[in-house]
């Protein structure tokens, strides 16, 4: 196959995958249970101004109409009006954004040298101390939820101690180290939920192809075992190693509703806690909307540069 149209075609498939995702997040938000005008208005309120405002809201037209409304609002950056603010959410979101972009980022400048680094020196040495350590430890750290990882180190590192704030604090006007060190919690939390996949995909990527041909003639060679990984298997074991790297930083965006709530972070993820305790739905929506354009776009990402990382994909194939 092409490689164009490969890449062409992933892209479709992604901008398709994300039509279908919108129509099942605005038909989930319209299935909750409840009222939007009555939670507004509360109990007291009379028909007569029910009907006012499901009016004013659209609610009073059919739902596959209103869905359609909200995809073409979309589609022009109108991503609607916050039913508890009245402010556009698009005004609210985007600071919130870029907390969680900062969040994630500064987790994955932590997690992704360290595993993938991690997993190729255990690919080396397998069967030594590094590899035995670190494949119990990841283990171990998969085997614990994100809120218990965030309670432990709130616990050591805050309440015993006292090192870092246990709530991740953030403001408009922070410099920028203070935002790292209000930060740096939620950010070791998330570290060590990814890290631990990461490294085990990428030794596990990386021995899968010990066992070829050209690596048993790299051996024969001469080549010491680290020559071997590191100029012959990492080079073909790099397509699994991208897409597992893509993914968890596709789930430090999108992953990150526990740690901004146990932290009371004011990233994305909180903002969507509190938009479905206040059944402000349109705001619910553009949530995750946000999120499912950054996970499908990541993983649409990985695909492509997996491609281009194997060496058969290139090219055109008659």
């Amino acid at each position: 196959m092409d490689i164009l149209r490969f890449i062409a075609t992933r892209a479709a498939l992604g901008v398709l995958t994300l039509i279908a995702v919108s129509l099942l997040l605005y038909l989930g938000t319209q299935l909750l249970p409840g009222d939007v005008a009555s939670a507004l208005l509360g109990q007291s309120a009379t028909p007569e101004a029910l009907a006012v405002l499901r009016a004013r809201l659209g609610l009073d037209v059919p739902a596959w109409l209103r869905y359609l409304h909200w995809l073409w609002g979309v589609l022009h950056g109108n991503l609607g009006t916050s039913l508890t603010t009245g402010s556009p959410i698009a005004s609210v979101l985007m600071p919130r954004l870029a907390n969680t972009l900062f969040l994630a980022g500064y987790a994955a400048i932590i997690a992704v040298p360290l595993a993938v680094g991690l997993g190729i020196l255990a690919a080396i040495r397998e069967g030594g101390i590094l590899d035995r350590v670190s494949t119990t430890l990841s283990l171990a750290t998969i085997s614990f939820p994100e809120f218990f990882v965030s309670y432990i180190l709130i616990v050591i590192f805050a309440s015993q101690l006292g090192w870092l704030p246990s709530l991740a604090t953030v403001y408009d006007g922070m410099g920028f180290w203070g935002r790292v060190d209000a930060t740096t919690l939620p950010a070791l939390a998330l570290v060590l939920v990814v890290v631990a996949h990461m490294l085990r995909m990428t030794r596990t990527s990386t021995l899968a192809v010990m066992s070829a041909p050209y690596v048993e003639t790299a051996f024969l060679k001469g080549l010491s075992r680290r020559q071997v990984v590191l100029n012959h298997a990492l080079p073909n074991a790099l397509g699994p190693i991208i897409a597992v790297v893509a993914l968890n930083l596709a789930y430090l965006v999108v992953g990150v509703v526990v740690v901004e709530v146990v932290f009371v972070y004011p990233g994305m993820g909180q903002l969507m806690v509190d938009a479905v305790s206040k059944r402000d739905l349109p705001t619910v929506q553009a949530c995750g909307l946000v999120f499912a354009i950054a996970f499908i776009g990541l993983n649409t990402l990985a695909d492509i540069l997996a491609a281009l990382a194997n060496p058969r994909l290139r090219g055109s194939r008659r």
